[in-house]
């Protein structure tokens, strides 16, 4: 199989210098505010996307090195698969956030709510639609007994 390269269309701008002390979640995050600074070339792109709240980002961990196939969640205390888990440390660093959208000025995206360590770059931005996006649920696996703890815990 090849290579897959991806170009960065942009780069988030957060209150969170490093990674540490970030919260593990953007449903952790109630009004963060930060920003999407999207490169000139991708500004079309971004046509009809302020009539949506929401916003699915995709970006790369890039102050990640390395990967572990078993990790120890922020979350818990055993070590767990990485596909059974959210952390950065995986076979391909991406990453995934709801945020909330506020505002659109030219190539910048005003945001609320969200877990993504300041010059993170931006690889893909999708509407949130509930009807596409919500699921209802009825396992989440060993997050079960863990899940009260989400609001407490920072990276």
């Amino acid at each position: 199989m090849s290579a897959i390269t991806y170009k960065p269309i942009g780069v988030v701008h957060s209150p969170f210098k490093e990674p540490k002390n970030v919260p593990i979640q953007a449903a952790a995050s109630k009004d963060t505010k930060g920003t999407i600074e999207v490169n000139p070339e991708y500004v079309e792109g971004l046509k009809d996307l302020e009539g949506f709240s929401h916003i699915i980002l995709l970006y790369h961990f890039s102050s990640v090195t390395g990967y572990s196939l078993t990790v120890k969640p922020f979350l818990d205390d055993k070590l767990r698969g990485v596909f059974a888990t959210r952390s950065p440390s995986r076979p391909n660093p991406i990453g995934i956030s709801i945020v909330r959208l506020t505002k659109i000025e030219n190539n910048i995206l005003h945001i609320q709510n969200l877990d993504i360590v300041d010059g993170t770059p931006l690889l893909d931005i999708k509407p949130y639609v509930p009807k596409f996006d919500c699921r209802r649920t009825t396992e989440i696996g060993w997050l079960k007994s863990k899940i009260s703890k989400l609001a407490k815990t920072k990276s």
